[in-house]
């Protein structure tokens, strides 16, 4: 198979849509009052961190989609920052932040690894960051697993038993995701020929 690379990293964003999904069918489940009750991590709720990586996603997925488009980056990036916790429940968190997932899916697509990489410019307050796409994706699909990993504790303090998360798509184990891919969408050939 040809551009290794590339196909890997559409690999992790489908993981990643994984995750997040089995992750939200846990906080589902969670009471109002449960989603925001103060708890022990970097952000002090549940809530608060799934909108932190949630805007996160938007703020790394505009430059990625400006870059590959051949536009210039957003000059006000800093606005998916305002309100820095955009929504109250966890029910419309979950409908954005599997249209992020869907959105990283389709960038990642789209990559061939010859040009993983070309620079995206991302416009900061204070700075102009210019990162490889390489980077800036393997950046972004870690932000990501530390903040599931803390809402992840966060749930074994709850009454929800926490989803199992460290999977990785062993070939053995289709039959453990098979709902879950029924509920996204999705089938094994779609997620390893990278259509």
């Amino acid at each position: 198979m040809a551009d290794l690379l590339s196909h890997h990293l559409l690999t992790m964003a489908y993981n990643n849509g994984w995750a997040n999904h089995r992750l939200y069918k846990a906080c589902l489940q969670l009471s109002q009052d449960e989603f925001l009750a103060p708890r022990s991590s970097f952000f002090p709720s549940i809530k608060a961190t799934l909108n932190h990586t949630l805007t996160v996603d938007w703020f790394y997925l505009q430059a990625l989609e400006c870059e590959q488009a051949g536009e210039p980056p957003e000059l006000d990036s800093q606005r998916f920052f305002d309100p820095e916790e955009p929504f109250d429940t966890c029910l419309a968190l979950h409908r954005e932040q599997a249209q992020a997932d869907h959105r990283l899916i389709a960038c990642c697509r789209l990559l061939k690894d010859d040009s993983l990489g070309r620079y995206v410019t991302i416009l900061r307050p204070d700075r102009t960051q210019r990162d490889t796409r390489l980077r800036l994706l393997s950046h972004l699909f870690e932000h990501q697993i530390h903040h599931r990993g803390q809402v992840h504790a966060m749930l074994a303090e709850t009454d929800i038993k926490p989803p199992q998360l460290d999977e990785f798509f062993c070939e053995g184990e289709a039959h453990l995701r098979a709902q879950d891919f029924a509920e996204l969408g999705w089938t094994e050939a779609q997620v390893w020929s990278g259509q």
